[in-house]
Formats: C-alpha cells, structure tokens, sequence
C-alpha cells in the first residue's frame, strides 16, 4: 500500500470522532468523505443529512456537493432547507447533532471566517459565505472544524468574523449553544482548554512534531500536551481508496 496521504489521515482522524447514533450534518468535500468512512466503519447508526434537505441518505457513491442529486439516493426523507434546519433547532434532536466544518480563517477560539480576506467592501478575496455553518455552529452539540495547516489560517485575528467558537473576537463568552470541539489539519488535531476556551495542539501526524507544527500557527499555542496520533488502519484507507472516493475525485 502506498504512503497514506495528509488528507487521508485528515478524513479518517475525523471518522474516528464521529459516534454510533450521531446525526451528522456535513458540507460538501472531505467532511463528506469523513461522515460516509465513519457510518461504514464504526458508526453505523449514525444519521448523515445534508441542509439542502437529504436526510439519512445511503450514499452509495460520493456526491461532488451537498446540491448534487446523489445525497438524496436511499435516504429516508428528501425535503427542503427549513425542514433539515429544524434538526439542528429541535432540542430532541440538536443534542446529538456533530457538525463538520471547514473555513478559510481560524482564531484561538475556534470562530470562523469562510466570507473574505481583506476589508469585507474592498477583500483582496471573497468567499461564498457562511452557508449553513453558522446555524450549525450555533444549534449542534459538538463541532469538528477541517482546516488546512497554515499561518494566513490559523490568525489570532480574523478578516471577518462568519460562524462563532468558544469566545466572540472581543474575548466575551460564544452565545451559541454547540460548541467546537477538535481541529484537525493537515498536520495534526488542536482542542480548546476547559477554561480559557484557547486552542492548544492535542495530536501530530507521523512524520510531523510539535515544533514544524507550532511554526505554522499565527497566533501562541500550547504544544506541552501533543501525542502522536494514531496511524489509520490499512482497512479503513483501503476503504477510502477503493469504495468511498475511488476516481480521486476529492482525495
């Protein structure tokens, strides 16, 4: 077998914090990917829904996006927008709702940007927004955040300020109801202390360290707590090769 790959170990240290009997709501990419490799590995209760209305979709072959008519194959309710929202709103069912989510900026305290880089009326570069993530952010128990391992992502301030962590950017406890709960990069996993609520490293990838890792960050981190994180199992990347993204579409 060859090399597993940065995103693939992304995708699957994902999987493996996805639990049995979750409902998972995810976007289009690699929290696709991570949602359909935990249901097939480990979670096989759990509940995969789409905000453009598919819920509990079978997903027998990787849709390009959330609009494509593929989430909707074999799943039990196909409706609209407001509908799948009430999941996320509806406190019997908020309770075990994980969101995953990716952004072009993150701060310490896991909020969010996906809009612009720059001054929001003259951005050096515009982004399609929020989407459904801030509602995600807001309403689901628990939220797993994909973010590439960079200093112009990882910002002790962002650009502009699209979906809420731990802490609003001027320091104040998050009026959201969930709360973020692991980032995990290309590099590594980070989490956020009990009681400052800041992003510290919790994981690094074989073949990366605390050091290279710490180098990449914009803003102070705390490495001390860091351990190896596990190696995925041929199994589950053979799983992802060859039955979950076979043409290499999004891996």
């Amino acid at each position: 077998m060859r090399e597993v790959t940065p995103r693939e170990r992304m995708v699957l240290a994902a999987a493996r914090r996805i639990r049995d009997g979750e409902i998972v709501f995810c976007g289009t990419g690699i929290s696709m990917i991570a949602a359909m490799a935990a249901k097939r590995i480990h979670a096989r209760s759990s509940v995969i829904f789409f905000e453009t209305g598919a819920i509990d979709s079978r997903l027998e072959e990787l849709p390009l996006s959330v609009g494509d008519p593929r989430v909707v194959t074999g799943a039990s309710v196909g409706t609209g927008l407001v509908d799948s929202f009430a999941i996320l709103q509806n406190p019997r069912t908020a309770s075990r709702v994980v969101a995953v989510l990716g952004a072009a900026q993150i701060d310490p305290y896991g909020n969010l940007n996906s809009t612009c880089i720059g001054d929001y009326a003259r951005p050096k570069v515009r982004f399609p927004g929020s989407g459904g993530a801030s509602d995600a952010a807001v309403y689901a128990a628990r939220t797993i955040i994909f973010m590439r391992l960079e200093k112009r992502r990882f910002v002790e301030r962002l650009d502009y300020f699209s979906t809420p962590g731990w802490r609003n950017p001027g320091g104040e406890p998050s009026l959201a109801h969930g709360r973020p709960e692991v980032v995990i990069t290309d590099e590594g996993t980070f989490m956020f202390n009990e009681s400052s609520r800041r992003m510290y490293l919790a994981s690094y990838f074989p073949g990366s360290s605390p050091e290279s890792i710490e180098d990449k960050v914009g803003f102070d981190i705390d490495t001390g707590r860091a351990v190896e994180e596990p190696s995925p199992a041929h199994e589950s990347v053979d799983l992802l090769r060859k039955h979950i993204d076979p043409q290499h579409l999004i891996l």
